[in-house]
Order: structure tokens, then C-alpha cells, then sequence
């Protein structure tokens, strides 16, 4: 199978000959399934392989010829520069549109969202970057997550950390003026979503169902310790989180919400209608009806119990029952609450407790069982979701990823002396990328063995403003760049104690 190096630098040639992401991903598909994965492989076949793979005899003939020349000019300068483990890396380019998750492999996506990196010190500590403020708490973030929630993949960290910048960013601009707080409050995600701490805020999140990649580098990262991590993130309790609640639905001065838990027992449900209660006391002082249905089987039999209450609302506790039958859900119990609003509703009822129900139960599928599992940032202010996130927008890591690899250019680059091409300021910027990047992961490594995840997620934002670029107070300052010295970062490490080896 292709290396990410060699994925990457076909995505490059075939990007660059005016071919989509997506269809360059479905090139190199159909080369590898004629077992032409590397470079090197395509480079020795036949050109008509070559154009029976790609369908397009121009763009095959290019290609061919491309990675001919790449397998010449790699062994050219093998033989005239010294084995160096500092010689050039390729081009990271940036993506020009959206790609399509479903279409890509684990594999493929994570290797299309490589980040620079530089860890030389001598370099890095000469280095001073002129950005604004918000690609570096995008950076800061990216990193920090490789430290406290190993598990997840890059295009998570990259989702995560976006989100992280956009909550930030939103939240300041409110509080200096620049826009005004929505009415009601933030932006509202659905209850009970699970949400992680990154750089000390609150983020909700959304699973990725059976999306597994593993990086090779830290293969030695126990599935315990991605356990602990998970619980140590996630930031709702087991109490809070048990119990997934639906939207509100209001019809004629009626309002309808509903609640679904797991449950194992019928004598549970006693104790989990405490805890709802709890979380929600106007379910118990001022709804006018509090309805209830359960099933529960036993084991691997096919022994169900069944029970339901309606409190009043005629027919509710069974019309649940039902509804749970219909989609033949076991081990659950479900809470449906209703203020009357003085209109009697007709049939509209049963199509409104029907939708709450339906509403709480898929929110019950999203947040009941989450344990490590690779994570999305939701974005709750994209009213355009992809289809490929089932209806829930998310901050896409290709957009992350492209704002890191633009921001971040040298102080002095402006002053006198010839001017740069873009193609050599595109190059510059992913190097300073790298040794940002560099610097960030030194400076958490040293920390990561005696700080516990939490703690060194809460430290993390500290040094975040230890070391940004200075800028005016207020709407002036706004989107203003300054200057950023690496070796500040550098500093910040942990220093080890006399007499330490």
C-alpha cells in the first residue's frame, strides 16, 4: 500500500492537472485495485494500464509521465546531497473545495490532512511569526488534543479545534461589541449532546459510528488510557448524560418534550425519574401531564416486560409503547411531558408526541454510548449541513487545515529586498507552520508526563496567553496581527530538576 508521502505527492500531480480532490481520490483508487500503489509502481507500468485506470488518455499520459520524471528527479538528487534527515519535505497543498468523507478511506482522508512539522530547536528558536491571534489558538488546540485525547484521528483534532476557535472568536466579538448576543442565548445544540473540554471550553460533539484509524505512532497508547481520557474530557456527568431529551414542540399554547434513558431493570425506573426530576424540576411542579412507557428484556431471551402511565393524557403511555414496539426498542424508558395550553389539539397530538418521541430516542442514539470513539465539532451556527454528518453540521477539518497552512508568515518578510513569489511564500508559511507546530508539541510533551489530561488542558490556555501577539483593546484590535517569538513557547517548558537525567 502507498505511504501517506506517496498518496499525498499523486493527489499533488493530479490536483495540479486540473483534477477535483474527489476524482483524484477515485484515480488512485482505481490504480491501486490494478495493484499500482506507489509512485514508483505506475512509473514502470504500461501506458495503457495507466489510461484503462484513469478513463482519460490525456490526463493518463501526464500523470505517467509526472511520475516518471518524480522516480528520476528522487534518485537524481539521492545521488548528489548527502543522506540528511533535515532535506526537504514535498508541498503540502491546500484543498480547493469540500471533500467527500464517504468516498475516502480512513487512510486516505488522514493522509490528505498532513500538517508540517519542524522540531529542531536551533530553528525554531530563531523563528518569529506574524499571525493574529485566532489561527494560533487554532494551532495550540490541534496539538494540545494529541495530548489529551490521543484517540482521536487528525481530521478530529483538526474538527475540535476549529471549534474551539469559532466559540472563542464568537464570544469575543460579542464581548467587545462587534456583534450581539443572540437572543435566548447562545446558539442552541441538542440536549443532552455530549461535549468535550478543549483548551478549557465546552464543546459539543457528535460520534463518528465506526470510523477507525490508527496512527502507527502511537500504537503504544492503551485502549485504557484512551478510556481515561474520553471520561476525563467529557464534561457531563453520568447523571446528567443518562437521559437524551427531544426539542421542544409547541402547538396552539401546548407545549411537548420528551426523554429516553437506558434501563436494564423495571426497578430502575423509580431511581431514574429522580434523577430526571432533578435535572428538570418543571416537569414535576408545573407540567400538567407526565406520561411514561418501558421495555426491558432479560438476557438473550425474548422475554420482554412492558408498562405505561399516562398521567391523564389519554392514551400517551400506550401510544408510546407502541411506538417502541414498532421499532422494536428494548431496555429503555421513555418520558414524555406536556403543558396544556388551554386548546384541545384533535389528532395533532398523537403527530407531535410521535416527533418529540422520535426527536429524543435518535438523540438517545447519538450520546448513549460514548466511550473514545472518534469525534466531530458540531457547528451550530452552519444551517447547511453536509449529508455525509446525518443532518449535523460540523467544523470540517480540510477548512482547518487550510487556515494553518496560510497564516503564519515571518516577521520582516515585507522589508525591502526583492519581492516573493506566492509560490515561495506558500512555502515559507508552511514552514513556519511547522516549527509553530514543533514548538507547541515540545512544550506539552514536557508537561504531558506529570500533568494528569485535565490539568494540562487547563494549563494549556494560560500559556496560550503567555505567549500571543500583543494587540489594541477592543474593536480596533480586532482581526489585527503581531508579533510572535517561538522560543516564548519554548520557554514555557517544563524545567527538569537539579540533578535529573
Amino acid at each position: 500500500m502507498a505511504g501517506h508521502g506517496d498518496l499525498q505527492e499523486m493527489l499533488r500531480m493530479l490536483t495540479a492537472r486540473k483534477a477535483s480532490m474527489m476524482a483524484a481520490m477515485g484515480y488512485i483508487r482505481s490504480l491501486q485495485s490494478k495493484n499500482l500503489k506507489s509512485i514508483e509502481q505506475i512509473a514502470e507500468a504500461p501506458s495503457s494500464t495507466i489510461e484503462e485506470a484513469i478513463g482519460d488518455a490525456k490526463l493518463a499520459k501526464s500523470f505517467h509521465t509526472a511520475c516518471k520524471s518524480h522516480g528520476k528527479k528522487s534518485n537524481k538528487r539521492a545521488a548528489e546531497e548527502p543522506a540528511s534527515a533535515d532535506r526537504k519535505k514535498p508541498k503540502l497543498e491546500m484543498h480547493k473545495r469540500d471533500l467527500d468523507y464517504n468516498s475516502m478511506t480512513p487512510e486516505e482522508l488522514e493522509g490528505s490532512l498532513t500538517l508540517p512539522l519542524c522540531e529542531d530547536e536551533e530553528l525554531i528558536k530563531e523563528t518569529t511569526l506574524v499571525t493574529n491571534r485566532a489561527p494560533l489558538v487554532l494551532a495550540f488546540a490541534v496539538e494540545l488534543l494529541r495530548f489529551t485525547m490521543p484517540e482521536q484521528p487528525p481530521s478530529s483534532r483538526l474538527s475540535l479545534a476549529q471549534a474551539v476557535v469559532s466559540a472563542n472568536s464568537r464570544s469575543k466579538a460579542i464581548s467587545i461589541g462587534i456583534e450581539k448576543a443572540p437572543v435566548g442565548g447562545e446558539t442552541p445544540v441538542p440536549t443532552g449532546q455530549p461535549k468535550v473540554s478543549v483548551l478549557g471550553r465546552e464543546i459539543p460533539v457528535l460520534k463518528r459510528g465506526g470510523y477507525t484509524w490508527t496512527d502507527e505512532k502511537q500504537q503504544s497508547s492503551s485502549s485504557a488510557d484512551a478510556a481515561s481520557s474520553s471520561s476525563s474530557t467529557i464534561t457531563s456527568t453520568a447523571s446528567d448524560s443518562i437521559w437524551a431529551t427531544s426539542s421542544k414542540l409547541t402547538s396552539k399554547g401546548s407545549v411537548f418534550v420528551a426523554h429516553a434513558a437506558p434501563i436494564t431493570s423495571p426497578s430502575m425506573r423509580s431511581g431514574l425519574m429522580k434523577i430526571l426530576f432533578n435535572k428538570y424540576p418543571d416537569l414535576e411542579k408545573t407540567a400538567d401531564h407526565v406520561a411514561w412507557a418501558i421495555r426491558t428484556s432479560f438476557g438473550g431471551s425474548s422475554l420482554v416486560q412492558e408498562a405505561s402511565f399516562d398521567d391523564g393524557e389519554a392514551g400517551c403511555g400506550k401510544f408510546m409503547l407502541e411506538l417502541l414496539r414498532e421499532s422494536n426498542i428494548t431496555n429503555t424508558t421513555v418520558v414524555l411531558a406536556r403543558w396544556y395550553g388551554g386548546v384541545l389539539l384533535g389528532p395533532d397530538r398523537w403527530r407531535l408526541m410521535r416527533e418529540c418521541l422520535n426527536d429524543a430516542l435518535s438523540a438517545q442514539r447519538r450520546t448513549s454510548s460514548f466511550s473514545g470513539e472518534a469525534l466531530w465539532g458540531l457547528d451550530a451556527e452552519d444551517k447547511k449541513p453536509a449529508v455525509s454528518t446525518i443532518g449535523m453540521a460540523i467544523h470540517r477539518p480540510e477548512g482547518a487545515r487550510n487556515y494553518l497552512l496560510r497564516s503564519f508568515v515571518s516577521a520582516g518578510g515585507d522589508g525591502g529586498g526583492s519581492k516573493k513569489t506566492a509560490a515561495a511564500l506558500n512555502d515559507e508559511k508552511q514552514e513556519n507552520l511547522g516549527r509553530l507546530l514543533g514548538a507547541l508539541r515540545l512544550l506539552f510533551a514536557s508537561w504531558a508526563g506529570v500533568l494528569g489530561r485535565a490539568e494540562l488542558d487547563r494549563r494549556a490556555w494560560s500559556w496560550y496567553v503567555a505567549v500571543r501577539p500583543d494587540i489594541e483593546a477592543g474593536p480596533s484590535g480586532w482581526g489585527e496581527k503581531g508579533k510572535l517569538k517561538l522560543s516564548k513557547i519554548l520557554d514555557l517548558r517544563r524545567k527538569e530538576p537539579l540533578g535529573a537525567k
